[in-house]
């Protein structure tokens, strides 16, 4: 009886997207107060039908109830309870149920504290997001049905992908879903201001709260399924540049330029046509990630569906949507007044030359992942575009834009003073270079790439430093004063100087681990020691023991350096009979360095075993760095500012008539 309300809620849900997609911009468009109010009840109806929904679904995976289609294909009544709650969106039509509720989540937020947003503006919003909403609810309700019933329940499921019973995947497609549902919002601003004709500071301050919050999320996605990926596949690395890797990361860096645009906005009424092209694309690329992982053209352990009539219906969604919202933007776009006028030094063009580059850095990979895809549907040829054609030509791009971060804060609004922004330019760059060639010196370093990496890693934390001490006064000042002044900073210079920091962080441990990491696979007796960089790794033993679903094999491997003890690693290999699959659980200690990794392979037979032993230097960087750039965007949600923006009350009556 569960299982059926919560179908029925989900029509409910339907229902109300329609309403709110139509009843509101009808009352837009002919200055009806009540028609437009209508919004903010269709979202929290909409909300409340989505959550009962999801809810369901859940309960019906928590008691086992197999005869419910989904819950038999992806669940067994021996799953631990994290995995039978995480099961609910790891398949295709409990992923998409979540889906829609975090579309739904972000309408209803809008409707309760958006009421610094007029109501026609509001309005509007509310309506495309519902627009989006109904397309998906109809291709879930029509194709992928998570309330099926089977004619015959049977005794038990069949379980749950074995790589993907883990915390850390239990917890990463949320967050990304947060960020990929969350950029619909910058969709629908955009969308919102063609049909109002009103770009504006005070639009980007109602936008842009949104925008942080969803960039958050999708940073704490990306970075939670790296994490996932580098100590549950076994092999050592964070990033295989998959489709569907690359699916996520396209978003947040068309993401990243939409959050620097909006800023020229807020601040100089500048690129406003740029930023409203900017968020039509970020949601874009949302939607063709949906695309790719639930088309069918994709294999991987990212993938959810392999059905093409499935892909289809979503292709024909992304192209109404893309398509129709390109249409709207060249239709209205040339009739949108320019903002301010700045200086070619001026931090207005720092901020555009960012953007460009993350565009370039975006169009790069897009080429990459795209186009071996369309190759094959063309004329069935496969190639394969893997590492080396993004690291030489994504890298380069995205090493240009971190310099630039680092120098933009150094130029001001509207038109800077060239020689002060080269002198503290000089000097942060002379700083890195000292920087760069203690560590090449200390630790015997020689690779060219590598220093260069570090070099830019450093140059933007140098330039981040120095201009949060000349912003607090430092070392004009004394003390007491930089600690007021710093006190008195907004949260947004925070977010700023962490997101750099953060960016700085995570860009040197990615260097390390990928340009000095040492690494040995070999076939070992118990007993014998590996050389793994300045590390032994020693294989002590081998024990055999049972897990809630599953059989493992253990084992203890002792790392030595220079005849001391400095890590004890836990290698497992497991074995899931329902599923009928194995799944290595890496040992790894974290040093503040670097991190001692050893993986468990396959007996040899004779008593030996494969092992993968690595030392991987930087890893605990790219973590920090991930959660401080997470952080960043959290921390500018508090700014007071991005709570403001109301319009007075006759501004408001004005902006409430429709645009001509």
């Amino acid at each position: 009886m569960i299982v059926e309300l919560g179908h029925l809620a989900l029509c409910i849900a339907l229902v109300a997207s329609v309403i709110q997609s139509t009843i509101p911009i009808w009352g837009a468009a002919n200055g009806a107060p009540a028609a437009m109010r209508v919004a903010d009840t269709a979202a929290q109806v909409q909300f409340l039908g989505t959550a009962l929904a999801f809810a369901a679904l859940t309960w019906a995976f928590v008691v086992s109830d197999f005869s419910v289609m989904t819950v038999a294909a992806n669940s067994h009544s021996a799953k631990p309870m994290l995995y039978k709650v995480s099961g609910v969106w790891a398949n295709h039509e409990g992923s998409m149920l979540l889906w829609v509720l975090m579309l739904a989540l972000f309408g209803v937020l809008i409707s309760l504290f958006g009421g610094v947003i007029p109501v026609v503006m509001r309005a509007n919003v509310l309506a495309v997001q519902a627009m989006i909403g109904a397309g998906f609810y109809l291709f879930i309700l029509l194709t992928s049905n998570p309330f099926e019933r089977l004619a015959t329940a049977p005794i038990d499921g069949q379980g749950m992908n074995p790589l993907l019973q883990d915390p850390g995947v239990a917890f990463h497609p949320p967050l990304l879903y947060l960020g990929y549902v969350g950029f619909s919002t910058a969709f629908s601003f955009a969308v919102a201001a063609l049909i109002t004709g009103r770009v504006d500071p005070a639009w980007a301050r109602w936008m842009r709260p949104w925008v942080l919050l969803a960039w958050s999320g999708l940073t704490a996605g990306i970075a939670l399924g790296s994490w996932w990926a580098y100590y549950e596949l076994g092999w050592g690395g964070f990033w295989f540049w998959d489709p569907v890797e690359n699916a996520s990361f396209m978003p947040w860096l068309i993401g990243t330029a939409l959050l620097h645009s909006a800023i020229v906005v807020e601040k100089r009424n500048a690129l406003l046509k740029w930023t409203i092209l900017l968020a039509i694309l970020t949601f874009s690329l949302s939607l063709i990630g949906t695309f790719l992982v639930r088309s069918g053209i994709l294999t991987s352990v990212h993938a959810f569906a392999t059905d093409p009539e499935r892909g289809a219906f979503i292709l024909l969604l992304l192209s109404i949507a893309i398509g129709g919202a390109l249409t709207l933007f060249a239709w209205r776009a040339p009739r949108l007044l320019d903002g301010g006028v700045f200086g070619i030094w001026s931090r207005e063009t720092g901020l555009l030359v960012n953007n460009l580059l993350l565009a370039s850095a975006c169009g790069v990979v897009f080429v990459g992942t795209l186009y071996p895809l369309v190759l094959e549907l063309i004329n069935g040829a496969r190639i394969s575009v893997g590492a080396p054609y993004f690291n030489k030509t994504f890298l380069p791009i995205f090493g240009v834009a971190m310099l630039a971060a680092g120098v933009g804060p150094f130029l001001a609004w509207k038109r800077a003073n060239r020689r002060e922004a080269l002198r503290r330019t000089l000097l942060c760059s002379l700083l890195a270079l000292l920087v760069t060639a203690g560590i090449a010196f200390w630790l015997g370093l020689g690779d060219g790439v590598g220093l260069l990496g570090a070099f830019i890693a450093a140059f933007l934390m140098v330039a981040t430093l120095q201009d949060y001490a000349r912003r607090i006064g430092l070392p004009r000042v004394g003390p007491a004063t930089a600690l007021r002044r710093a006190a008195g900073l907004p949260a947004a210079a925070y977010g700023l100087y962490l997101g750099h920091a953060g960016l700085a962080i995570a860009a040197a441990g990615v260097i390390a681990v990928s340009v000095w990491s040492a690494e040995a696979i070999q076939t070992v007796q118990q007993g014998s020691a590996t050389r793994v960089g300045p590390y032994e790794f020693t294989l002590e033993g081998i024990r055999n023991t049972t897990g809630p679903n599953y059989q493992t094999s253990i084992a203890r491997v002792t790392v030595t350096r220079q005849g001391d003890v400095v890590a004890e690693l836990a290698p497992e290999r497991r074995w899931y009979p329902v599923e009928r699959q194995p799944t290595t659980e890496a040992g790894i200690r974290t040093l503040w360095h670097g991190d001692l990794y050893a993986v468990l392979g396959d007996p040899d037979g004779t008593g030996g075993y494969v092992t993968r032993y690595y030392y991987n230097p930087g890893v605990p960087w790219m973590w920090t760095g991930a959660l401080l750039i997470t952080f960043s965007a959290l921390i500018s949600l508090l700014d007071r500012r991005l709570r403001v923006g109301a319009p007075s009350a006759r501004r408001a009556t004005s902006a409430a008539q429709p645009a001509e």
